[in-house]
């Protein structure tokens, strides 16, 4: 009888040319943690390690009062509650028309199709930073200043050419043979959207509602100069800095609040980023 012997099977070497990819891939992994390292460990730093001339990469002894000196500042729920509002509000606002409209570009076709995605191409491309005078402008003519739903309008606006591109990519890869056949059995087109296609979005709804949410979370610029007035209806970017006064900025108490600031959306992302990293390769396939 023949004895057939297991030969293992080497997995192949790395081969030389890869190591410099390997290395800037590190290289610039480093540089972008490093900003949000050095804010959370100076967030556990005392202020006389804080403001040594050698502060050291850890903290030499760990504090909680600059956490407790965040949480205590004057409005910190009330500019929690703002930020949550508006960023969900124009997330919802946002995913509620561009399903609409990413289903009318993707599915129907109709006169000045390509020219609505040409425009929403160049909305996408458009610097917003630039646009903050005309919209400071007509939010004061029409009496929308200070007010948290001028804000959430104006976060609706920036997210919403995007997720129309990501979710008519979505739906163009979804067969209309699927709709087609619902229709046969007897639904509706608006039933077989909702009980064949929809279910198929759920990627990209979570890939758009992630971009929203940190979009309109980070926001800083519009808050700023949209809600100047009245202090009860600021966001939590704009309260960070309130901890800069005419004495200096307490680093402390900034790094502590950046850091309660940046745990939600890290939450978020770390519960969505399987989905996430799908839904943008599969909404980049077909369009």
């Amino acid at each position: 009888m023949s004895t057939v012997r297991a030969v293992a099977v080497k997995p192949p070497r790395a081969r030389p040319r890869r190591l410099p990819l390997h290395l800037a891939a590190g290289l610039t992994v480093v540089v972008c943690l490093f900003p949000v390292y050095w804010m959370i460990v100076t967030a556990f730093k005392p202020n006389r390690d804080i403001q040594s001339a050698n502060p050291g990469l850890l903290p030499r002894t760990w504090t909680l009062e600059h956490f407790r000196t965040a949480v205590g500042a004057d409005g910190f729920g009330l500019f929690w509650r703002n930020s949550l509002l508006v960023t969900l509000g124009a997330v919802l606002l946002s995913l509620l028309v561009a399903l609409g409209a990413s289903f009318a570009v993707a599915r129907m076709r109709w006169r000045g199709r390509r020219q609505f995605l040409l425009m929403v191409f160049l909305a996408q491309m458009a610097p917003w930073e630039a646009l903050i005078i005309p919209v400071y402008i007509i939010s004061r003519d029409t009496g929308m200043l200070d007010r948290l739903p001028t804000l959430t309008l104006v976060y609706f606006m920036m997210t919403l050419p995007f997720t129309i591109v990501v979710l008519r990519g979505f739906i163009a890869a979804i067969p209309p043979e699927l709709e087609e056949a619902a229709q046969v059995d007897g639904c509706t087109r608006a039933g077989a959207f909702r009980h064949i296609a929809f279910p198929l979005l759920a990627p990209g709804l979570m890939a758009t509602s992630l971009f929203g949410y940190i979009t309109a979370w980070n926001e800083f610029t519009y808050a700023n100069f949209l809600i100047i007035k009245q202090q009860d209806n600021r966001t939590l970017p704009v309260w960070l800095s309130s901890f800069q006064n005419v004495f200096g900025t307490d680093w402390g108490a900034t790094m502590a609040a950046s850091t309660l600031f940046a745990l939600p959306a890290l939450a978020v992302f770390l519960l969505l980023q399987r989905h996430v990293t799908a839904g943008f390769a599969a909404g980049a396939v077909k369009g």
